[in-house]
């Protein structure tokens, strides 16, 4: 797949562009409806698949106190991208300058010119251009007039509602990671480097790997079964996942303050500290809780493992 950072990046032009428009955050059940549509129309004309993306999320620039945790970084996004079965991904700089541009401007100078496209989809709440002022409109109007068409995709409903990244941003607040799961088509998941914590883990049996996480959004607090895969060489090699125990919260019985992210890799005990690793969370088991004593914590510990296989092994 080809990255292209910034559309006046692009050199070689693309052969018959297929191209979809949008932030893309989370790659959920409506964006994978829209994708393959593009992949298939792309294969049918013998054309290339082509992401319209942006970097950083829009709302990170114009309302920077409102704007969301994102459930995806870059790295992730592209690589979901990729497994989509995308040709090419153009990241756009979001920048104020950016953010002015006309909706007109956007189409002709940024979209057409550029890119190329012979047919463009986008998802039906899509707005673009300063001040989102371009419509669904515009661009169905604009689109037959440059040469290419304009194809508007429904939504996508699961649970009596609509697929977005609001929605799915609140289930995981809510501490509903199956239904999250749903939306997303794949377990949720955060990555990030392993930090040395307060190692009290060890200490009592359970090892932990403590994540400074490179996703902006986690889960509910709370314990959580899940996987963790290795994204880096050492040992466990890179690649491969093993059954956790995932600890969100501030653990109250050490009176912790932080929210942290700690994983108990379930039969695996080794060194893991400055590994780059990926934790997904595919159930919830229990919520945080504060314990009497520290023997109180290590059997609940137990409970929670054998929980955890028998949860995921039935999966």
């Amino acid at each position: 797949m080809r990255y292209i950072e910034g559309s006046a990046a692009i050199e070689r032009p693309f052969r018959r562009a297929i191209v979809t428009i949008g932030n893309f955050d989370g790659i959920h059940l409506g964006h994978r409806a829209i994708l393959r549509t593009v992949v298939g129309r792309a294969k049918d004309l013998d054309g290339e698949a082509v992401v319209y993306t942006f970097d950083p999320h829009p709302r990170k620039v114009l309302r920077p106190e409102s704007a969301p945790g994102l459930l995806t970084t870059l790295d992730q996004k592209l690589e979901l991208l990729a497994e989509a079965g995308v040709d090419a991904v153009v990241v756009e700089p979001f920048t104020l300058e950016f953010a002015r541009t006309p909706a007109e401007d956007f189409i002709r100078r940024r979209l057409y010119e550029r890119l190329r496209p012979v047919e463009v989809y986008v998802g039906y709440d899509f707005h673009f251009g300063r001040d989102r002022e371009g419509s669904m409109r515009l661009l169905t109007e604009m689109g037959p007039r440059l040469g290419f068409a304009v194809t508007i995709i429904p939504e996508v409903t699961v649970d009596e509602g609509d697929v977005n990244s609001t929605r799915i941003r609140q289930l995981l607040a809510d501490g509903e990671p199956e239904r999250a799961a749903r939306m997303l088509g794949r377990p949720f998941t955060v990555r990030g480097r392993v930090v040395r914590g307060d190692e009290r883990g060890h200490t009592i049996g359970f090892p932990t790997a403590n994540l400074a996480p490179e996703n902006e959004v986690l889960p509910a607090p709370g314990v959580y079964a899940g996987v963790v895969r290795m994204l880096d060489d050492g040992d466990p090699p890179k690649g491969a996942v093993v059954h956790a125990v995932t600890n969100v919260g501030r653990r109250p019985t050490f009176q912790g303050e932080e929210i942290r992210a700690e994983a108990h890799l379930i039969g695996w005990d080794g060194n893991l500290y400055d590994r780059r690793i990926e934790i997904s969370f595919v159930t919830r088991l229990r919520n945080e809780q504060k314990f009497e004593s520290v023997d109180a914590l290590k059997r609940q510990i137990e409970k929670d493992v054998a929980e955890a296989r028998r949860r995921l092994e039935a999966i």
